[in-house]
């Protein structure tokens, strides 16, 4: 794991550096376009053995628009500017900083907001040994997520009752057959959009 650290914090910081220019676009373009609100979203995330922490984002969503934890593809609290963010992960960039101050890495359980964790039960709470991630097998395999949840009469309770509970098997998983070489494998395929064996299954 001590490889997964320094690996974690030097790509973080040298990521962090060469993306200002982009950082600064899209922090403008926030403004123009969705404006009444900050370009970063911030919110509290459960992280490493059950701590809370504060995760940033780009906002790609309106103000205060109250909705469910669990976003869908075509709601209209997603702007236009923010479904392309979101499509191309680009909104995912500010969370570089929680990588390099330890709250994340960059490969792992995406990170729930607090009421998921608490219904971890029995051996998948050893989930919460893990550092959250940017990206990780359950988010290779859900990529699609948002989609996938529009095309459900019940997103809410598809999320509680399918996908959450394959994304904790996932993720137990990665917790008991971790590598590095691993982590490499899922970050190119994060970034090419490509396709993995892993766990037994193509994801």
């Amino acid at each position: 794991m001590v490889l997964k650290y320094l690996f974690d914090r030097t790509v973080a910081l040298i990521g962090l550096i060469l993306l200002i220019p982009l950082f600064i676009v899209v922090s403008v373009l926030i403004k123009c376009k969705m404006p009444g609100g900050p370009a970063l979203f911030t919110q509290r995330r459960v992280g490493r053995h059950g701590k809370l922490f504060t995760i940033y984002k780009f906002r790609t969503m309106v103000v205060d628009h109250g909705g469910s934890s669990v976003s869908v593809a075509g709601e209209s609290r997603i702007t236009p500017l923010g479904a392309t963010l979101r499509k191309y992960k680009i909104d995912e960039l500010p969370e570089l900083w929680n990588v390099l101050i330890g709250d994340m890495s960059f490969v792992g359980p995406r990170p729930d907001v607090p009421g998921y964790a608490d219904a971890l039960t029995g051996d998948d709470r050893e989930v919460l040994l893990l550092r959250p991630g940017i990206t990780g097998p359950a988010s290779l395999k859900y990529r699609n997520e948002e989609e996938l949840l529009a095309s459900q009469p019940d997103p809410q309770r598809y999320n509680d009752e399918v996908l959450f509970p394959d994304k904790v098997r996932l993720n137990r998983y990665y917790l008991h057959h971790y590598s590095f070489l691993t982590d490499l494998q899922i970050i190119l395929a994060t970034v090419s959009g490509k396709k993995i064996w892993y766990a037994g299954e193509e994801i």
